[in-house]
């Protein structure tokens, strides 16, 4: 067991101190208020002021709001729709930070490089619009079903193909953008870091040059060096595969990751085992994978929520696990679904002390926080419990998978803050459906008869030392 814990430990050491882990998983958490405030924009048009499919339609006077839908629209768009400009500002900010830079400047360069690899220029014709007739078929068109060429213009060869429109797609801002904005960020500040430190590629300005000119010259050349560089690489990319950057790392790297893990029940089951083993050495499990877990996890929740906030029936939005269904369904009470620990003490418990500790952790663990329960019981290299805190997420995970596919469960479409309380998390990540509460009471009910035999064979151990004593 020792040798176990102390493999573990130089495991999750050399994660903590890794540059580009650590950086991903700060981007993620001080963009996480952005995107819980999306996240009630959504509920506002979509559950609320909403006479289709929200409260509007049970009771009307509440629609007196919908002037104000634009503003948490607008919020929604801001923030989940423009999820991959935001997080690699952040990225490179901490990339930058993390080199040794200061300033704001390398969340703006940030911004730069990844601009450059991004199309703004589309053929006009590839605009798309779809209705569903009575019978319920969806009909689809382009623009270019429509174009017809012909008089003065067409002997200038003006075809279907000359009418073009700027701007940055839907598809690059949101989540589906997001590994190429990672993966900019990182390698665009490594470069920018290297020349940065190249004292020749400074250009020296007189002393009574104000501090902030000073700065700006002797960042010239390697912000041009590393902003050729990106668009270099991005330019080869095009003329080798046909495929812009983002196009091709997303079928590379987000799509096929996406598949292997992102949908698939017993990568998440291992996913979790190694979150909990860690926690089981008293190494924050959840931090150690984060990096990991959110590049994958969160475009599937906000895939999810474009399908909600477009009204699509729970058949039609795409994905059973994203980042809130595995916090809804393995994380509730905190890591290792502890709450249930928590319960089962309340319920068969003979020890005081157990029940004290259990008594001082009930409000944490309300608010999924498992610290006091981990360290107190404690869980940490603790034989007996640790196979019900490792076995536990595991099951109520499966379980609610299953409870998910087979349509008990809503599909969960919304973000909510990681503090909000099980049961109340269940009905809001839902879109407010109380189906969602109840899958989350059956899991709570679960973990509690998980940890229950342990519980008890536990204090059984527990006895037996005392009267050893």
């Amino acid at each position: 067991m020792d040798a176990f814990a102390d493999k573990l430990g130089r495991v999750g050491a050399w994660c903590g101190q890794n540059k580009y882990l650590n950086a991903i998983k700060n981007a993620f958490q001080n963009f996480m208020p952005a995107t819980i405030s999306g996240a009630i924009g959504v509920l506002w048009t979509n559950v609320l002021v909403n006479e289709t499919t929200g409260l509007g339609a049970l009771w009307k006077p509440i629609m007196v709001l919908k002037v104000l839908n634009p503003i948490f629209t607008a919020m929604q768009y801001a923030t989940i729709s423009c999820i991959t400009i935001s997080v690699t500002m952040l990225l490179a900010s901490e990339i930058a930070e993390a080199n040794g830079e200061t300033g704001a400047f390398p969340a703006v360069l940030g911004f730069i490089l990844w601009m450059m690899v991004t199309p703004t220029s589309f053929a006009a014709k590839d605009l798309s619009a779809s209705f569903i007739d009575k019978a319920g078929k969806s009909h689809g068109y382009t623009l270019g079903n429509f174009i017809n060429v012909t008089g003065e213009a067409a002997k200038h060869k003006i075809t279907a193909d000359s009418f073009t429109y700027s701007g940055i797609l839907n598809n690059y801002t949101a989540a589906t953008g997001l590994f190429t904005g990672l993966i900019v960020a990182i390698v665009g500040m490594e470069i920018y870091n290297m020349f940065r430190k190249n004292d020749a590629l400074k250009i020296r300005m007189p002393e009574q040059v104000p501090p902030g000119v000073a700065r700006a010259f002797e960042v010239l050349i390697p912000t041009c060096l590393t902003a050729i560089i990106i668009g270099a690489i991005g330019l080869v990319c095009q003329l080798a595969t046909g495929a812009e950057l983002n196009a091709l790392i997303f079928n590379v790297v987000q799509k096929p990751l996406q598949s292997l893990i992102g949908n698939n029940i017993f990568a998440v089951a291992i996913l979790y085992i190694i979150i909990s083993l860690f926690w089981c050495v008293g190494i924050h499990g959840s931090n150690m994978v984060n990096a990991v877990k959110e590049p994958i996890f969160r475009p599937l929740l906000y895939a999810n929520t474009a399908a909600f906030t477009a009204g699509a029936a729970q058949k039609d939005i795409p994905y059973v696990m994203n980042l809130t269904m595995l916090s809804m369904f393995g994380e509730f009470g905190g890591s290792g679904v502890t709450i249930g620990l928590v319960i089962a003490i309340f319920i068969f418990s003979r020890r005081e002390d157990n029940r004290t500790i259990a008594g001082i952790s009930v409000v944490p663990a309300l608010f999924n926080i498992n610290e006091t329960m981990t360290f107190g019981m404690p869980l940490v290299l603790n034989p007996i419990l640790d196979i019900p805190f490792i076995l536990a997420p595991v099951v109520t995970l499966v379980v609610g998978y299953l409870l998910v596919t087979s349509g008990f469960c809503p599909k969960i479409v919304l973000e909510v803050p990681w503090t909000m309380p099980p049961v109340f998390f269940g009905f809001i990540c839902t879109g407010a459906n109380p189906m969602g509460a109840l899958s989350q009471l059956i899991v709570i009910a679960l973990s509690v008869v998980i940890y229950t035999p342990f519980l008890i064979a536990y204090e059984k151990y527990q006895a037996k030392q005392s009267e050893a004593e």
